[in-house]
């Protein structure tokens, strides 16, 4: 019996592991944001809200035109012709122009008559209806600082997917590990077990048919052994997807590499989660409830631009005329002046394109009231499980304690003769049962943590 119980204790003293180095969630979760290619489109998104706000923008910019014809035939100049303006579009729909006409020819249409030196306008039109108060341009821009916003929003959103799914491949990779270390050691301990058993037959020490339950446990050990390191490689890969490094270069994850052993206590800093277990409210601008609010705000100016639309188009122009010479002595019986009304009878297609903008604001609307009202559910819903898990997470530590004392005193009865093979084996898969038991209620741990990170949505 002494020659089992030192192989026995050796079986458990413990073993060697070639140097490894810890690859930390934060370290990991920094690469994530900094390199992956998906939170680096979402960054692209936000230079084409930008440039679409440019464009917008666009709409605003004075405008140089230049307009010249002319006719050359048999030696005869029958028309040159040349008109040239500047235009300032203001806010209000206003416009500003300045220009200048030239004209000569033996052909010229008698309303293009003017002194040869040149004529010179400037005027502004007023739209006394539709688009005085808001206009397409004006609503264009509007919406396009809205959607800049919007975007802002959206990449937050985009960045939390990625972090949460990122977050999840990190704590599986450390569930497998986990697993995959138990199963190896009870692996050589069963493994030492068949080497004592056999000696101790040899001896005469115990009957044939412990070997064969031995074995019979040592091979179920390698089979799950087996299963275990299949899971970690494969865990492994589905981690590598978010490991990326500078100009859009993947990387694998290194064998030498091994999740932080401590995450239990740091992973609440690590995605700031430490001060939302106590709160059951929604925090100031989430970005999903702020993106909604967006999208209320651009279609409440589209509803806007459809009800102006309701409005008759009356367009007035006023330009003061005058010749290039004297065009500072202020003749204001000089001018130019234009008006233009236009009105549909039934405006169905305006009142129908209101209605549809109202009702896109009811149904957006409701969207918002119930994604807060879920928002704070899943919040809620998220510290329960986190709360349940903590506290199974110190009930499966006692267990393991009470299962290895079990274990240990099965041993010392084996070893008086009072015990069989059968007993110990059993009591150890009640102890490999718990410890696996206990490395699933952490990944859930981890994972309603991450859970409680992409609901609050603050990547930052």
């Amino acid at each position: 019996m002494s020659r089992f119980l030192i192989i026995l204790f050796f079986a458990y003293s413990g073993f060697s592991q070639e140097k490894q180095t810890v690859f930390s969630y934060a370290e990991y979760l920094g690469y994530v944001k900094k390199y992956h290619p998906n939170v680096r489109q979402a960054n692209l998104q936000i230079t084409k809200a930008e440039a679409q706000l440019m464009e917008a923008r666009g709409a605003f910019d004075p405008k140089i035109e230049v307009d010249f014809d002319q006719k050359d035939y048999a030696d005869k100049k029958y028309y040159s012709i040349m008109s040239s303006s500047f235009k300032i579009p203001t806010w209000y729909g206003i416009e500003v122009k300045a220009g200048f006409d030239q004209n000569t020819g033996i052909y010229l249409n008698p309303q293009e008559y003017i002194p040869s030196e040149g004529l010179a306008t400037v005027g502004v039109q007023i739209p006394l209806g539709r688009g005085l108060l808001i206009n397409e341009r004006m609503a264009n821009l509007r919406m396009a600082k809205m959607n800049l916003n919007l975007t802002r929003q959206e990449r937050k959103l985009n960045a939390i997917a990625v972090l949460y799914d990122a977050s999840i491949a990190y704590f599986n990779w450390k569930r497998q590990f986990n697993e995959l270390k138990i199963y190896s050691e009870f692996t050589q301990i069963a493994q030492k077990r068949v080497k004592a058993m056999q000696s101790l037959i040899e001896a005469g020490d115990r009957p044939a048919i412990d070997s064969i339950e031995a074995v019979t446990v040592l091979k179920t050990r390698l089979i799950n052994l087996e299963d275990a390191t299949y899971k970690l490689e494969k865990a492994k890969l589905e981690l590598s997807n978010f490991l990326w490094l500078e100009n859009d270069v993947p990387i694998e994850l290194q064998d030498i590499l091994i999740p932080e052993p401590e995450l239990t206590g740091t992973i609440s800093q690590t995605i700031a989660t430490d001060q939302l277990t106590a709160i059951a409210e929604l925090p100031q601008n989430h970005p999903k409830i702020d993106a909604l609010k967006t999208k209320i705000a651009m279609l409440q100016v589209e509803r806007k631009l459809k009800s102006n639309a309701l409005l008759p188009q009356i367009d007035l122009g006023y330009y003061y005329l005058s010749e290039t010479a004297s065009f500072d002595q202020y003749d204001f019986g000089n001018y130019k002046i234009g008006l233009n009304v236009n009105f549909p009878l039934f405006l169905r297609k305006e009142r129908a394109g209101q209605r549809l903008s109202t009702l896109k604001i009811s149904d957006a609307t409701f969207d918002l009231q119930l994604e807060k009202v879920v928002l704070v559910n899943q919040i809620k819903a998220q510290q329960l499980e986190i709360a349940a898990v903590k506290k199974q997470l110190a009930i499966f530590q006692g267990l393991i304690a009470d299962h290895t004392k079990l274990l240990q005193s099965e041993e010392r009865l084996f070893i008086l003769g009072e015990s069989s093979l059968f007993l110990i084996n059993n009591r150890e898969n009640n102890l490999v049962s718990a410890q696996l038991s206990e490395i699933t209620s952490q990944y859930r741990f981890f994972a309603s943590h991450a859970g409680l990170f992409k609901i609050m949505a603050n990547p930052d």
